[in-house]
């Protein structure tokens, strides 16, 4: 038996300004949506075009305040070819909540509070 990663769930209460963050800062797209008609919730998968990997974005119409994100110690982690530039990139974006020069990595939050851990390829 063998498992495979498929993808990672993050609600959220803006869809639309979460896609447009993640394309922004991290090149993602978006590979479907998925709405019923009863506009209860809304779905969009993002991919970076080489993994295979998706993050799925949540919007809940009855969910209007700020979910609970508890210590925010769960994070997904991003390598980038160009650190210096993506660095930069997130500097510019006003986006960068935590450093470690010592370590060679930064994080990024997003417009939930979600965040994601930048290295370089290593």
């Amino acid at each position: 038996m063998q498992f495979t990663f498929n993808h990672t769930n993050l609600n959220v209460a803006d869809l639309e300004k979460s896609i447009r963050f993640y394309e922004e800062a991290l090149g993602l797209k978006v590979q479907r949506m998925v709405a019923p008609e009863s506009g209860d919730f809304k779905l969009a998968f993002l991919e970076d075009g080489v993994s295979g990997y998706l993050l799925e974005l949540t919007w809940l119409k009855d969910h209007p305040q700020k979910y609970e994100l508890g210590e925010n110690e769960s994070h997904i982690c991003f390598r980038v070819d160009d650190f210096e530039a993506a660095h930069k990139k997130h500097q510019e974006m006003g986006c960068v909540c935590f450093e470690n020069e010592a370590m060679g990595l930064y994080f990024i939050e997003d417009p939930d509070g979600y965040w994601f851990e930048i290295t370089p390829v290593r």
